[in-house]
This record gives structure tokens, sequence and C-alpha cells, in this order.
């Protein structure tokens, strides 16, 4: 078969087809409806005939207009394009449907299945990342995963030995041992203050290299028992944004207690705690996630005694608990949603001003008494007298820099302030419970 009948063959074949899909009915156009000031509704009136595509060649050439009019070719395949895309009234004006996504968007229809998936999968999302903290029994939001957090714990952890390098001071230096010896203590009176049986490891001495040195010998198991009595959730507790009230803690605990709802500790599961002390002359202390203490030299010149190291340990590990580093980091997410919607009302220095003295900062100073309160009850379990804390925390502040703007200018609560606070809260009694029981040889567990 030439190349002709091949060509002649498949025209035929793609004729018959369309014309098979194509209804054979022409489109017949009415009569234009005539405005009163004798102009056509549909048409111009200084063209003769109505095109399509505003070109009465291209219109003709596709066999779209005549003399007459519209006049479709039932042969042609643009022809049930453009019946779909307009319709003729019973005045005979003919009227073009909108394309794209505008004609979707303007269904009832499909706006209602927006909402419902929108609401369901929002739903979905809030209630499978909420979690409740220890004691506060207060709900927080947290996009972020627990594989990822310690995985972020981990390398800045890291990343801190290669900083420091050459300033960590040895597993058996005597620093070293001691502030290894508290956090020990502060872990074990947490695995006393949850309730569900985990099983953790000894807390080890980091050394420069990434990994874990042991000074036993051998890894001893702990049982940390995580679930707590009875708690539950805070509604809102942003309602009330004055750092030097802790009533909102009283009011979370009242609530988590009406709610039923348990306390979580799944990303307290498999947590390998490591002690690190750095010789440097900073007075500070931290605990990043997974468990990885850091103390430097600064703070142990200026704390002698083992009370005052355990409150701030115990402080930093609260923080751990709470999962503050990952809550942070999901509150940085909305906040830069929310600073892209208004840079386009008002100027980014006012916004980024705004949004600090009245988000991000009162935020950052209640997660601070959050952790005050924590380690405060993992102090008292310890065994250390939880009656040194406020006087701790008026000296850092003195050491750091009083100031009477702090409370509200500051990451932090001022010195003063903390103290104040733990010195008259609830907290402090039921810390002093668990201290004269500790020291009794009593061990009271579940108190988180």
């Amino acid at each position: 078969m030439s190349w002709y009948q091949r060509s002649r063959f498949v025209y035929n074949s793609f004729k018959n087809s369309s014309s098979k899909l194509i209804p054979r009915n022409p489109i017949h156009p009415p009569n234009p409806r005539i405005n009163p000031n004798n102009s056509s509704s549909c048409c111009n009136n200084k063209h003769k005939s109505f095109s399509v595509f505003g070109s009465p060649s291209i219109s003709s050439k596709l066999g779209f207009s005549n003399s007459n009019g519209i006049k479709l070719n039932q042969n042609s395949l643009f022809s049930g394009v453009f019946r779909r895309n307009y319709y003729v009234d019973r005045n005979q004006v003919y009227h073009f449907k909108p394309r794209g996504y505008k004609k979707w968007i303007q269904n009832p229809r499909n706006m209602f299945i927006i909402i419902v998936l929108g609401t369901g999968a929002g739903i979905t999302v809030y209630f499978g990342n909420s979690e409740v903290i220890p004691y506060t029994k207060r709900k927080h939001f947290v996009l972020l995963s627990r594989s990822l957090e310690r995985q972020i714990g981990e390398h800045q952890f890291n990343e801190m030995k290669k900083s420091f390098k050459g300033k960590i001071l040895p597993a058996i230096h005597p620093e070293s041992v001691r502030v290894r010896l508290i956090a020990k203590d502060i872990i074990e009176a947490l695995q006393r203050g949850l309730s569900h049986e985990r099983v953790w490891s000894d807390p080890g001495y980091a050394s420069e290299s990434v990994g874990r040195v042991e000074i036993d010998g051998g890894e001893e198991t702990l049982k940390a028992l995580s679930g707590a009595p009875e708690g539950g959730v805070d509604g809102d507790w942003r309602k009330q944004d004055e750092v030097l009230d802790d009533s909102w803690v009283k009011d979370s605990r009242k609530e988590g207690g009406k709610s039923g709802a348990k306390v979580s500790t799944a990303h307290l599961e498999g947590m390998k705690w490591e002690v690190l002390v750095v010789n440097e002359p900073v007075v500070n202390a931290f605990c990043m996630p997974g468990g990885k203490i850091v103390v430097f030299t600064g703070l142990l010149n200026n704390f002698k005694t083992d009370a005052e190291v355990a409150t701030i340990i115990g402080h930093e590990v609260g923080h751990a608990i709470a999962r503050h580093s990952a809550e942070q980091i999901t509150r940085n997410m909305w906040f830069a949603i929310l600073h892209l919607v208004l840079y386009q009302f008002i100027t980014p220095d006012l916004v980024n001003a705004m949004s600090t003295l009245l988000l991000r900062l009162p935020f950052s100073r209640k997660m601070e008494i959050e952790a005050d309160y924590i380690g405060l009850l993992l102090t008292a379990s310890a065994g250390y007298d939880p009656r040194v804390a406020p006087k701790v925390y008026e000296k850092l502040g003195q050491l750091s820099g009083e100031s009477s703007l702090r409370d509200y200018l500051s990451t932090h609560p001022s010195g003063k302030t903390r103290a104040q606070l733990l010195a008259r809260a609830q907290v402090m009694t039921e810390a002093l419970g668990l201290y004269r029981e500790a020291i009794g040889g009593h061990e009271i567990e579940g108190f988180l």
C-alpha cells in the first residue's frame, strides 16, 4: 500500500470516529435580541456575522460562522468544546461559561467539600499532634516528630563538642564525676515521677568524640515510670499572659483533673542521657533534645553546693520533659506564616517588634516558669532541699544583670520574679513533701 493510500485510510478513520463522538444536530442560532438602542446583545452591528474567536476569517475557516450567525461544523472536533463553554437563555442571548479554577470554586458543592475536608484534616492534625505536659497538664501543639527532634539534639550536641574541642573535661575529672552523679539522681527522680514502666540507660559521660563513655563499665537499667495520675488539658492558657502571675498553672491543673487526659511521655522512650562538662567561664547549663546535658565550669564556680547544681540541672531536664524546643520550633512556623500575612498591611519592622513583645517573649517566659516547677519536683524527689531553688534563681538574676524590664523584654523572667513565684507557689509545698519522704527513705512515685 502506497503512502497516499495509508494516509487516506488514517484520515477516513479519524473522520469516522470524530463524527460518531460529536452530535450531528447543528446549532441553529436564533435571532439576536435587540436592545432599545437598536444594538444586538450578542454581536456588534458593525459586523454581519458573530465570530467566536473575534476574527471572522478564522471562525469562517473553522466552520463556526456564516452570514446568518454562528454555525458549528458537524465534523469539527472543536464544536463539542465550544458547546460546553456557552449556553443560550430563553431570550436567545449567548452566555459564555467561566473557565478555570473560578468556575470550580463557584460551585457550592465543591466549596462544601473543600470546607469539610479541610476541617477534618485540621482536626486530625491538631489532635494527632497535641500532647499534655507533666505536672502543669498544659496541652501544647507540636508538629515536630520525636525522631526528628532527637536527631536535631544529636546534631547540635556533636557540633557543640567540635566547637569546644580541647575544653571538655575528661570523664574522670572530679567536676565531671560530681555533675554526672547529680544528673543521675535527677534522672532517677524522673523515673519515680512518671508511672508507666520505661527502660532508660544510666546517664553516661560524653567524650569529645561521638559516643558515650561509661564510668561504671556497664549500663545500669533505669525504670522510668511514665504516665501521670489522671490529668488533663488547659484549653486556652494564653488568655492570661502576665508573667508575674502563675495562676495559669493552677487553672491548667484544675482543668486537667476534669478532662482526665494523660500526660505524654512517649518522647522519653529509649532516651540516652549524656553529661558533658565544658571548661568555660560561662554561667550556663542546658539540656538538648534527646537527653544531652551540658554544664559549664563557670556555673560550678558560682554554685558550690550540690543542691544548687541539682536545681539548675533539674530545670534544664524539665525543658526536655516538656518538649519546649519542639514546641518553640512549631510556634516559629506559625509566627512565620502570620508575618507573611501582616507584611502585606504593616511594615516588617513593626510586625517583628510586635511579634517579639506580644508573642515570642511571653511564651518563652511561661516555658521557663513551667520548667522551674517541674525541675523543683525532680530536685526534691532526688533528695535535694527545694528551698534552695529561690535563692539559686535570684543569684542567677544577679549574675546575668537584673533589670526592671527583664520581665517584659527577656526570654527569661527576672531572678527575683522566679524566686517569688517558687517561694509562694503550691509546688513548693508539694516539693517539700517529696523532699521529706526522700530523705526519710520513702520514695514517692507518680508525682508528675
